[in-house]
């Protein structure tokens, strides 16, 4: 929801701040709105100053109506847009994707494959909650296929259990975002932590097997991610083949780690605190095979920056790495540089990898690595000392049905940030810079025809020979 001050002004706007607000004028002192405390808007006459020297973002639209906006932080991506919606206990969940391509072909059971891999109750590491989580298209496909306008996905709650939650209406849990949702809104969703649930990624979900589906259509980019380590379980570096990996061996085992030793290792860690009460944390890795040369920005929109904000997004997210990441920091530059080299295709590549697959900003089309770290889950039925709304010390045994570890439930919620954040660049470098003409030498489409689309010169010339 976007708050906005309007000034019809045939002038640039202004803020000044007055005794518990902030008010807008135009220069030569017309009708302006006053912002104040509590976020309502009314008319005064106000003096001139720049509403920039406060901060708000300001823009001048064609009828010279002067607009501030505040973003709620709902909708994340640029040409490839999603906004997700609902609680954990309100009727439903789901989310609405604007900027998809038309003619796309789309079903639900495109989304389904992962939202069932996301879904709670899907083994003994996992919260009991018992959802199908079963999608619903609502709008933006007709006869299979994407319509170019925006596309509703809804999932409904079914299992809700809000008695759970009569503890924590008035004591905060530790570590949970109770107590800053209060500092901020004054108000929260007490049954089941409302929007800061992992029940909000639904819609993430859902909009990231569209991205999935259009980055593997258009570019032949594959997105997979897997549980790396549990606690202190760890796979040992270069142990899983990220060239080989496929989604059938993540899938193998409820823990979603390839490597059958290790991924018992990792179960046997959480069902030792589960049985306790008790919670641990982990790693999700992530690949993205097949990723063009070009995507990414330099400076503020980088592409391993844009990756950092989306997958810091997920709850429970506490550190990210791509390539080397920290360990990269230990070494020197000569150890440290991929080297460049042309291979038996006249593709310029690196000879090793530990940039991550991203340089200056931008994809260097080798494979993108990246490490994601996950908190202990916060919610946890041991004894805990904290303090009620009203700033009573107390203690609190918090009830409920939680993850021991999110880490199995968090790949496919991983995966899906990661594609929408590919799919959000790849329609912005299109937009950008494959209007005119290529340089075929240095911007040539280097994936070999049958893991990509034709290119646009490719289905001119096939539909001129007809």
């Amino acid at each position: 929801m976007n708050a906005m001050a309007t000034m019809a002004s045939g002038q640039a706007g202004s803020l000044q701040s007055l005794g518990g607000g902030t008010r807008a004028s135009g220069r030569h002192g017309e009708k302006a709105a006053f912002l104040d405390t509590v976020g309502g808007l009314r008319l005064c006459k106000a003096n001139s100053v720049r509403l920039t020297d406060v901060g708000l973002p300001v823009s001048l639209s064609r009828n010279r109506k002067l607009e501030v906006r505040a973003g709620a932080g709902n909708t994340y991506g640029t040409v490839f847009r999603v906004t997700t919606f609902g609680e954990s206990h309100g009727g439903g969940v789901g989310c609405i994707i604007d900027g998809c391509p038309p003619r796309l072909p789309l079903s639900e059971e495109d989304m389904q494959i992962d939202l069932d891999r996301r879904r709670p109750g899907q083994s003994r590491i996992t919260t009991p909650r018992s959802e199908t989580d079963t999608c619903k298209i609502l709008s933006g496909v007709g006869n299979g296929l994407t319509l170019g306008t925006p596309i509703a996905v809804t999932v409904p709650n079914t299992d809700q259990r809000g008695g759970d939650y009569s503890e924590i209406s008035v004591a905060y849990r530790p570590s949970h975002a109770d107590a800053t949702y209060d500092f901020k809104y004054g108000v929260r969703a007490i049954q089941g932590g409302g929007r800061s649930s992992a029940r909000e990624t639904i819609g993430r979900v859902a909009a990231g097997a569209v991205a999935k589906k259009l980055l593997k259509m258009k570019a032949g980019t594959e997105v997979l991610a897997y549980v790396s380590r549990v606690h202190g379980v760890e796979v040992p570096e270069g142990l899983i083949d990220h060239d080989s990996l496929t989604l059938e061996q993540i899938e193998n085992n409820i823990v979603r780690c390839p490597n059958e030793e290790h991924a018992q290792k990792m179960i046997d860690a959480i069902d030792a605190v589960r049985v306790k009460g008790d919670s641990v944390g982990g790693v999700v890795t992530c690949i993205a095979r097949n990723v063009p040369k070009g995507l990414g920005s330099p400076v503020f929109d980088k592409l391993e920056a844009e990756l950092a904000k989306a997958v810091m997004s997920l709850p429970a997210t506490k550190g990210f790495e791509i390539g080397s990441g920290f360990a990269g920091s230990l070494q020197r530059g000569s150890e440290h540089n991929d080297e460049f080299y042309v291979d038996e295709h006249n593709n310029v590549r690196t000879r090793t990898n530990r940039s991550g697959g991203v340089q200056g900003g931008i994809s260097n089309g080798e494979m993108i690595v990246l490490r994601i770290a996950f908190k202990p889950t916060s919610t946890i039925t041991q004894k805990q000392k904290t303090v009620t709304r009203d700033k009573q010390e107390t203690e609190l045994r918090a009830r409920g049905r939680h993850d021991p570890c999110v880490v199995p439930r968090a790949v496919p919620m991983v995966e899906a940030m990661v594609a929408l954040v590919l799919a959000d660049a790849l329609l912005q470098h299109y937009a950008q810079c494959q209007i005119l003409p290529m340089d075929p030498v240095l911007q040539g489409n280097e994936l070999p025809k049958d893991v990509r689309h034709a290119t646009l010169a490719e289905q001119a010339a096939l539909y001129s020979e007809h």
